[in-house]
């Protein structure tokens, strides 16, 4: 089994401040100059990820920072291989110390990405800017898969080693694992996904194991509204609200750049929120939940009955619309439509200032967008966009478990980077 070799480096030390040193009875002032420094940390480094290249002067400003702080954590990011020094230095006025702006290095480092849908799991290589790299998708067969989720992991594993493989001089931070169902971050698990038939699976200790690598975990909905937040048109938004129409239907909610969790990460479990007009019958025992109603093997049986196509995949029925069939178009703007009053009632409870919609009509089809922001009431179908990565949005989604971890503790997380990328 190919092993990732795990990053050596430690991070450079710094003098203890004369108030950390007073404090080192009391754990509550070191765990809150713990706290403000990490926030500090990150605020500078997606000051540099949102406006590089930025002068340090410029991200004194926009953070509120003092010149010296972000002076030093530059300099702590530049030694970490984070950010570099975007050009020659330039004058200010003719006068004074010149500017150096700085940008983020997106040529040393990457993260490893991996999704598991129902079908297929999708494996990655992610820059810092959140940008694909390279990409694999590794064919499985769900709940009848004979090597279960433990060698769907393994597999997924040695499709990260080989893309590193082909990707050579990068260093891999971390991993990042999404999925539908009930995915738990804080103990990196997937609790329950019933079409893959997974149940309590150790997701972090397994990858982390094949891998070497920090292995970070947590739904794709959430993974989503993170990358969204980072690297798409939603960044700077007040509230956000995610909706994940696949096969696994599910939501996510984030306001002022947290997302909503619940207990054992349970929030945005909407598969069995009932869609008026629904006809569809689930395996709780109801007719026209979301999920049954929306999934993409709804869609696809629909579409054979109809003599559309005769697969499981629903880019067939996006390929037959495109090509002019006009069931197929019909079928893919009444998901969308379908979509369009489930969003509705989500912005009735959630009132979200963004709606972000992940669903593979709305993602290709004007039409189709068209439906589900008629759906929604032109009151609101401003609010409502398609996912800013419609051509490797699962990819992403894994991608940004890890990227998130990041750009939320920026020295934590690239405390281990390898010196030989430095």
């Amino acid at each position: 089994m190919p092993r990732i070799a795990a990053p050596t480096l430690s991070s450079p030390s710094s003098p203890a401040s004369p108030a950390s040193s007073a404090s080192s009875s009391s754990p509550i002032p070191r765990v809150a100059d713990r706290d403000r420094r990490r926030t500090s940390a990150s605020v500078i480094l997606r000051s540099v990820l949102e406006h590089g290249p930025v002068a340090r002067s410029t991200i004194a400003r926009l953070t509120g920072l003092s010149p010296a702080s972000v002076t030093d954590y530059c300099a702590r990011f530049t030694a970490r291989g984070l950010i570099r020094e975007a050009a020659a230095p330039r004058q200010s006025g003719g006068v004074g110390r010149p500017h150096v702006p700085v940008d983020l290095d997106d040529s040393r480092f990457v993260v490893g990405g991996v999704h598991v849908a129902v079908p297929h799991t999708t494996v990655a290589l992610l820059d810092l800017r959140g940008r694909v790299v390279a990409e694999r998708e590794l064919k499985h067969s769900g709940a009848t898969d004979p090597y279960g989720p433990y060698g769907v992991l393994a597999r997924a594993a040695e499709g990260l080693a080989a893309l590193l493989d082909q990707a050579p001089g990068s260093r891999p931070l971390g991993v990042g694992f999404a999925a539908g169902g009930w995915v738990d971050r804080d103990s990196g698990t997937v609790v329950e996904h019933p079409l893959l038939g997974w149940r309590e699976v150790p997701v972090r200790e397994v990858l982390g194991a094949h891998t070497g690598l920090p292995v970070h975990v947590d739904g794709h909905a959430r993974a989503l509204v993170n990358a969204e937040r980072l690297f798409g048109r939603a960044r700077g938004s007040g509230s956000m609200l995610h909706l994940f129409v696949g096969n696994v239907v599910d939501a996510a909610f984030a306001t002022h750049d947290e997302v909503h969790h619940g207990p054992r990460s349970q929030a945005g479990a909407i598969a069995h929120l009932p869609v008026p007009g629904g006809t569809e019958s689930c395996t709780c025992g109801r007719v026209g939940c979301l999920q049954v109603e929306l999934s993409e093997r709804t869609l696809c049986r629909r579409a054979r009955a109809a003599g559309v196509v005769d697969g499981t995949n629903p880019v067939h029925v996006v390929r037959a619309a495109a090509d002019g069939d006009p069931v197929a178009a019909r079928l893919l703007t009444e998901r969308a439509r379908t979509t369009g009053r489930a969003v509705g009632l989500l912005l009735d409870v959630l009132n979200p200032e963004t709606v972000v919609v992940t669903e593979i009509g709305v993602l290709r089809r004007e039409d189709c967008l068209g439906a589900l922001r008629d759906a929604v009431g032109s009151e609101r179908a401003a609010a409502v966009v398609p996912s800013s990565f419609p051509d490797s949005v699962l990819a992403v989604a894994g991608g940004s478990v890890a990227l998130d971890v990041l750009y939320r503790d920026p020295l934590g997380a690239s405390s281990s980077a390898p010196p030989e990328a430095i």
